[in-house]
């Protein structure tokens, strides 16, 4: 671990060398590994809410599975942002260091979002047809 002062005198370095935006593109892929985890944790507590309390809201046993399963998903989901964040947080930042840009990630990002839109769906069929 570099001392203070080593820190200091590298980033002052960098400053005058490269402005200011090595900086600030460190900081901004810190902010998206942030929201991936907060979207981890959202999914998680909205996954822990669906499955906790979701099958009180239904006909009694009907649909109790399903709500759990929903759940269940979500919470999985939420998992699934959170290490994705590291993963993809890592791979910047070896990115930025030797100084290659990193395309986004398609093939993940469509995942999730076709995940989340059938989670949110089934569960709006719940809704719907189980009260």
């Amino acid at each position: 671990m570099p001392t203070p002062e080593a820190e200091a005198a590298q980033i002052d370095h960098e400053l005058h060398r490269e402005g200011d935006a090595p900086r600030r593109t460190h900081l901004a892929n810190e902010r998206t590994f942030l929201a991936w985890w907060r979207s981890g944790l959202t999914s998680i507590t909205v996954g822990f809410g669906i499955g906790k309390f979701g099958p009180t809201i239904g006909k009694v046993g009907s649909a109790d599975w399903a709500y759990i399963a929903v759940g269940v998903g979500f919470v999985l989901l939420g998992g699934a942002f959170v290490l994705y964040g590291m993963s993809r947080r890592r791979a910047i930042d070896e990115a930025l260091q030797q100084g290659r840009r990193i395309p986004p990630d398609d093939k993940w990002f469509t995942g999730f979002t076709v995940v989340t839109t059938m989670l949110g769906l089934w569960l709006l069929v719940l809704l719907l047809f189980t009260s």
